[in-house]
């Protein structure tokens, strides 16, 4: 039985953003090393939910749960850091030009086929790395509560959060037929199906159905960790946001592949600050309704409007840490570098430092397809830095989800 119920529940949201995905586990590094040695503890991570490359993080966090914090974190990083772009980036050529035939001819391509890489690669890297049956151990000894992973179901648009938990039926999930949530044991498809980035990666088959990128409509997953009782979010997001002006066209060379770099951005959009601001305003009229009318004014609003447990309207606290520099310039950087032109060669090298030979124009496509693990390096690095500079916020969240 689990004995982590006295307590708030803690949830950890991993965003989406494929390759971008190592900044996450920089920030996870320092959470679990840093903010737990200033704590003296072990910091609860009950609800893991994730989507894109956050549901491969999130599901390697769950399969470890077993270890201590610093030991998880550093299989994540070691995952990372050991890839090599030739072993996750398999361009078949012969391949691409028929796809690009089919285009031209305006004919369909065979479900599932369209996509600019083959997925093998990322398959064996995942299916070799994450033991995804030591999960529901790891469940049913509660060192965790739930794990979540967000995909979009190909024929119907429809996101599909799978959901594996040890406890009684799920809870009513929500009115909007647009999000259908499903119980199950989650394994490397699931994984790889809420990966599967359209255009770059072909979609995934779990059962009958295709699935892919689950960012598509649910880039952030707060929904799921909200449903399943969280009382405290962390957020984790790659993206980086800028105040910059709206560039004009002199400055952006608006060719094939830099469009599909602003495209995977355009479909990885998240509304995280949107989100986080409606929960701001919530808990605001929950605290000022407590101060007017006393303490059981939350529980009498919910009664008025009829919600039970499973939509009830509670506070909600929530931190988020994001990306403080723009990881499609820093991407750029990289490859232009000695270290890159030494770790990649043929034809992988020549079409990464070919994405990278207009100043730029495509940095954000090089952000989402280096699976490098020396680029891997540098954001975990500037995930630590980032979190860093959190530090003593989130020492508060934590403390404060643990009573002290």
């Amino acid at each position: 039985m689990s004995t982590i119920r006295a307590r708030e529940r803690i949830a950890l949201v991993l965003a989406g953003g494929a390759a971008r995905g190592a900044y996450e586990v920089g920030v996870v590094q320092y959470l679990l090393e840093e903010v737990a040695r200033d704590l003296g503890r072990e910091l609860p991570l009950d609800i893991l939910s994730g989507t894109s490359v956050g549901a491969i993080n999130a599901c390697a966090l769950a399969a470890f749960a077993d270890e201590p914090g610093p030991v998880r974190a550093q299989r994540l990083v070691e995952h990372w850091t050991s890839l090599r772009i030739q072993d996750v980036i398999h361009p078949d050529l012969g391949e691409l030009f028929l796809r690009s035939m089919r285009l031209i001819l305006a004919r369909p391509a065979r479900a599932g086929s369209v996509a600019l890489l083959d997925p093998a690669g990322l398959q064996r890297i995942v299916s070799g790395s994450i033991p995804f049956e030591r999960i529901g151990a790891n469940l049913r000894a509660g060192r965790f509560e739930a794990l979540t992973v967000s995909t979009t179901h190909v024929a119907s648009g429809r996101t599909v959060v799978f959901i594996e938990r040890n406890g009684p039926p799920l809870p009513a999930w929500s009115s909007d037929p647009t999000v259908v949530p499903k119980e199950t044991q989650i394994h490397a498809e699931h994984a790889l199906a809420s990966a599967a980035i359209p255009f770059l990666f072909p979609p995934v088959r779990i059962g009958d159905e295709l699935h892919c990128d689950g960012g598509l409509r649910q880039n952030v997953p707060l929904s799921p960790a909200r449903r399943l009782g969280a009382d405290a979010i962390l957020v984790v997001s790659p993206r980086h946001v800028t105040t910059s002006p709206i560039p004009g066209e002199e400055e952006f060379a608006a060719g094939p592949l830099a469009i599909l770099g602003q495209t995977l951005n355009a479909l990885m959009l998240d509304r995280i600050d949107s989100d986080l601001d409606r929960l701001r305003r919530i808990n605001l009229i929950l605290d000022a309704g407590s101060r007017a009318y006393g303490d059981e004014f939350v529980d009498k609003l919910n009664r008025e409007l009829g919600f039970g447990d499973a939509l009830r309207i509670r506070p909600l606290r929530s931190l988020l840490i994001r990306a403080s520099v723009d990881l499609g310039e820093l991407a750029n950087k990289y490859v232009r570098s000695l270290a890159f032109a030494q770790r990649a060669s043929g034809v992988v090298g020549r079409l990464i430092r070919r994405l990278s030979s207009a100043e730029g124009t495509h940095s954000d496509l090089l952000s989402y397809v280096l699976f490098d693990g020396e680029f891997a390096r540098l954001l975990i690095a500037l995930g630590r830095a980032d979190a860093a500079t959190r530090h003593d916020d989130l020492v508060r969240f934590f403390s404060g989800a643990l009573g002290d």
